[in-house]
């Protein structure tokens, strides 16, 4: 449930499926259907790691164009003070 949580402020659209399956796993456990705990346990594993992926990259491409848009708008600054 904890790496669900962490990817829900990453990329939410992929940590809601992670939430949901990690939130079906203590019921099942108690009904003592191990199998199906299990399966609901590796869907939310899945979900959220795609979630982290998904969110880091999101992130270090925002980042990096924001870094690329300052380097640019420093090199083509127009410094000269001469009037025509």
């Amino acid at each position: 449930m904890t790496m669900s949580i962490v990817a829900i402020f990453l990329f939410w659209p992929l940590a809601i499926p992670a939430i949901i399956n990690a939130s079906k796993v203590n019921p099942l456990l108690q009904q003592g259907n191990y199998a199906e705990a299990q399966r609901a346990a590796d869907e939310s594993k899945k979900w959220s790691k795609w979630a982290l992926i998904v969110g880091i990259a999101w992130y270090v491409i925002a980042i990096a164009c924001c870094a690329l848009g300052g380097v640019a708008g420093i090199m083509g600054a127009d410094t000269s003070t001469t009037s025509y």
